[in-house]
């Protein structure tokens, strides 16, 4: 039986991106610092997946200060929810077909 995999976004491959529309799926936005402590990786990890996923127009980014320190808010695109919702059914139906 061949398996179709059409639908699947090669962006949301790894299992951090994934982790990252996943949170910004259920949450309008996100910080920095939640992101990280949710996922549980490093900053230069982080950040480097984050920018990928801008770089494909699924987040915008919101710098700001708080009290003097740096606040970064990310949240999904339209464009990026699009993509996921598209990426998740293309999982379900590929799970639908493997029973």
């Amino acid at each position: 039986m061949k398996i179709s995999i059409d639908g699947l976004h090669k962006a949301f491959e790894s299992r951090i991106r994934l982790g990252i529309m996943s949170a910004l799926a259920v949450n309008d936005t996100l910080d920095f610092s939640s992101l990280k402590d949710y996922l549980n990786v490093t900053d230069g990890n982080l950040a480097s997946h984050l920018k990928a996923l801008e770089k494909e127009g699924f987040l915008t980014v919101q710098k700001s200060f708080i009290d003097r320190k740096p606040n970064t808010k990310y949240s999904m695109t339209k464009d990026g929810r699009k993509a996921f919702e598209e990426h998740l059914t293309a999982l379900e139906n590929l799970i639908k077909t493997q029973k």
